[in-house]
């Protein structure tokens, strides 16, 4: 199986700017992020910026970087770009992996991968994982997405969901109990796989007022009728660095 990694990584997050260059022992996270793309087996690894200094750090420990535009809306219409530039083939299996998950597992890079690889008729896949803290349910940052049998993601949202009515409607967060409910709630894991010419197809479909809401680019690809592959991951990843608080559970 052969596939590629693009790394969509940019300066200035409105949460933490520069985060992609924020030392994690003693190694830009960016630098992190690249090293579980090559420990997954990634023919190729790319980042993908618009900024000059994560550009340089990139080329600094010898990855491979492309620029892009600076007025993209999401990671994938950053990654089409640098398929377009590079003239990857349609049935190119591409990874995104988000540059802000230093420590995400490489078999959950393979993982992804591979989901594409074994079913030819899925055009994007991605991860999730039972969700066992209460507070992460109703915590914005952790995406939720509910799957149906098939493993076919139905919705992803930042709110509790689905909402248990019983439960949640008539306890405090302290009284309600998980045990029943692990099995129910997925925390999204923010990794895409799709094959290029499905990423050119992305570029192309109109953007969504759902999107814009939520705040969550693949909802784009569902409001346009398309199928999303949700797999538990074969690793528990730890969240992802949004904040210059998060950094601190990595040093």
């Amino acid at each position: 199986m052969k596939f590629i990694v693009v790394i969509p990584a940019r300066y200035g997050s409105t949460r933490f700017p520069g985060k992609p260059l924020a030392l994690i022992k003693g190694k830009p996270m960016i630098q992190h992020v690249v090293e579980r793309a090559i420990e997954a087996g990634a023919q190729k690894v790319i980042v993908a910026t618009d900024d000059e200094r994560i550009a340089n750090v990139v080329s600094e420990f010898g990855a491979d970087v492309c620029m892009t535009r600076n007025d993209h809306e999401s990671g994938t219409t950053r990654i089409a770009e640098v398929l377009a530039t590079l003239a990857y083939p349609d049935d190119t299996i591409v990874v995104n992996v988000q540059g802000d998950e230093p420590f995400i597992p490489a078999i959950n890079i393979q993982q992804v991968a591979q989901n594409l690889h074994d079913n030819s008729q899925i055009p994007m896949a991605t991860l999730g994982y039972p969700i066992s803290d209460i507070e992460d349910i109703f915590n914005p940052n952790v995406v939720k997405v509910v799957t149906n049998s098939h493993k076919h993601a139905m919705y992803f949202s930042r709110a509790a969901m689905p909402f248990d009515r019983d439960e949640f409607s008539n306890k405090s967060v302290d009284n309600i109990c998980m045990d029943d409910l692990s099995s129910v709630y997925l925390r999204h894991i923010g990794i895409y796989g799709y094959r290029a010419g499905f990423v050119k197809q992305y570029e192309n479909m109109s953007a969504t007022q759902l999107e814009r809401t939520e705040s969550l680019e693949q909802l784009r690809v569902l409001w346009h009728g398309h199928v999303i592959h949700v797999d538990v991951a074969k690793h528990a990843p730890p969240h992802g660095v949004d904040t210059p608080e998060d950094l601190q559970r990595f040093q």
